[in-house]
């Protein structure tokens, strides 16, 4: 599910609802990273499973602005699911009113 989470969080990008950020520079502590993520006003964790290998990635880095969405609580099948326009925009109407939505 790794490409379905990359092309709903480069949607969110491109719409300006938030960036991207590398989740392995944030794992590996490069400063300017974990940096990054922490002075986000919100971090998109989204996981294809129950593993939450984003969310854990995240909290482990110090990241305490976390907004986690497991995909796989939502029909979403590892392996199963095709990466197809329907499903990315799907995906991204998940996440969009959690990033857009957030009080202040």
């Amino acid at each position: 599910m790794g490409e379905l989470c990359d092309k709903a969080a480069r949607v969110l990008a491109r719409e300006g609802v938030g960036k991207m950020y590398c989740l392995a520079g944030v794992g590996a502590g490069i400063d300017v990273m974990v940096a990054n993520a922490r002075s986000a006003s919100a971090s998109l964790a989204l996981d294809g499973c129950a593993m939450d290998c984003a969310r854990k990635t995240l909290e482990k880095a110090g990241v305490d602005n976390i907004v986690h969405l497991r995909v796989s609580d939502h029909g979403f099948e590892k392996g199963k699911s095709p990466v197809i326009p329907e499903n990315v925009e799907r995906l991204v109407s998940l996440a969009r009113p959690m990033l857009t939505c957030r009080p202040e």
